[in-house]
């Protein structure tokens, strides 16, 4: 089993949308029983919040619903437990670093680091488009599954 935790600063936006993103992509797949998919944040900021309505809105007009879903802290023991750690940001890196305590087994990554065109997600919750991220992680969700098909980890 593949384990994946997605992060981003609070843990209502980017993180929980990459999420559901990739939980989608695999069911649609036939892949969901090969992976383990959640998310956190590097704050405290939301603990316990569900995930930020306009975020809510984007993922159910692709058929996507997000219920449930509240926002959790990221651990230093998240890093034994998952195969990849994905960040939104360059920012969430240095922070999941700290929680770490660093990065031996190189398992963090920016998502869209597995994408053509390397870059951070925009904030939505700053930016207010909730479609750039939605696109953007599509986008780092597709190149992200692209790299374990070449790479032989997926049956």
């Amino acid at each position: 089993m593949i384990k994946i935790l997605f992060i981003c600063h609070g843990n209502i936006c980017r993180s929980p949308m990459a999420e559901f993103i990739l939980k989608d992509m695999v069911a649609k797949r036939g892949l969901a029983g090969q992976f383990y998919i959640a998310s956190a944040a590097t704050s405290s900021e939301e603990l316990g919040n569900p995930v930020y309505p306009p975020a809510v809105r984007k993922l159910r007009e692709h058929g996507i619903d997000p219920a449930g879903k509240t926002a959790r802290k990221m651990t230093k023991k998240d890093y034994e437990e998952y195969d990849y750690l994905l960040a939104a940001e360059q920012y969430n890196i240095r922070n999941m670093l700290n929680i770490t305590g660093g990065d031996a087994d190189g398992k963090i990554h920016r998502l869209l680091d597995f994408s053509k065109r390397p870059r951070d997600i925009a904030d939505p919750w700053y930016t207010g488009d909730f479609t750039a991220a939605w696109n953007d992680i599509v986008e780092g969700c597709e190149a992200f599954l692209a790299c374990l098909e070449r790479e032989g980890k997926l049956r």
